[in-house]
Order: C-alpha cells, then structure tokens, then sequence
C-alpha cells in the first residue's frame, strides 16, 4: 500500500465525495446514468448507521478508497461488506486487499465469526479477489460460467453470486482467521 494514504474510520461527511468518486471511478466501464445508478446503491443511511464499520484510505487529495460494511443487527455472528470503490489509478495496489484485511480484523475483534457479500455474476474482477481473500462461493439455483448465481437476488433480473469466508471471532490479528466452519 502506498505510505502516503492513512486508514480511517469512514464519517458521515464523506458521504458526499464518497458518492462523487462512485460516479467518477465508474465512468470508464459505465455510462454516466449507470455510475449515477450505481451511487444510489450507497445513500446516506449508511454512513449514518454504519461509519464506525465503514473504513476509508485517503491521502492529500482526498478519499482514494472506500470500504462500506456493517456488523448485522438481527445475527451476532456475521458482518457484511457492502460496496467497496478504488480510484483507478491506484487499483492493483492492494488498496482492497488493505480495507478488507482490517474490516475482517476488526468484524474478529467484535466476535463476528462471519462475513458475506455479494457481486454480480459478470464482474470477474471481483469474483476473483473475493476467492483471493478466502470468501467461498456460496450455493446459487443456477451456474453461469461455472460459478453458483442467484437468480433475482436483488429482485428482477438481479442476480449475484454470494460469497462467505469465516473468520476467527476476538482475534485480533491481520488477517481476521479463518476457520474450517
């Protein structure tokens, strides 16, 4: 990771420039309408609700990568990262892999033994840095391209793959553990 970008706790403020930098680093795969879409995946309840579990990098131009996570309301063993951005021009960094090492240390520190998310079937890219960081892939109703899908998981023609990686509940240590659960 670059030694100029400081790991904080995300704020409520930054929801503002967290939405400006969806819009801005999915420009280059999306039209501007579908970066816009893609930015109300992340209203401001998040940062509202869930800050003290959303982490942000930023340097001296301001935010550079964003985690927003949650530790679950209703099940005291799981966490779930929600949407996670990197500016372009630091992707292949290891930027992600920085936000997701310390949300899954900190989800272990809290006595979390779980963490999911989820991705669409064509984002290869995230498929496969999820298998990197030890998530499994969970059961779908269908495979596409050899990969679990579930359909209409997000309603009508939205469907994801979900993953899951088990962690090691108050351990504290820089991976978060895994476990053979």
């Amino acid at each position: 990771m670059n030694a100029a970008l400081a790991l904080r706790q995300a704020r409520v403020s930054d929801h503002r420039t967290i939405v400006g930098c969806v819009q801005r680093w999915w420009s280059d795969s999306r039209t501007p309408e579908q970066a816009r879409e893609l930015s109300l995946l992340l209203p401001k309840l998040f940062l509202q609700f869930f800050s003290g579990t959303s982490l942000v990098l930023e340097d001296d131009a301001g935010i550079r990568a964003f985690l927003i996570g949650f530790h679950a309301a209703d099940n005291d063993d799981e966490a779930y990262i929600h949407f996670v951005g990197v500016d372009p021009t630091l992707r292949g960094q290891g930027l992600g892999r920085t936000l997701y090492t310390e949300f899954l240390r900190r989800a272990a520190a809290a006595d979390r033994r779980e963490v999911r998310a989820i991705t669409s079937p064509g984002n290869t890219g995230s498929i496969a840095f999820h298998r990197s960081m030890g998530f499994t892939l969970e059961p779908g109703d269908r495979e596409v391209g050899g990969v679990p899908v579930c359909g209409d998981y997000d309603g009508p023609g939205q469907d994801r793959v979900r993953f899951h990686r088990s962690i090691v509940p108050g351990q504290a240590g820089r991976s978060g553990g895994t476990t053979d659960r």
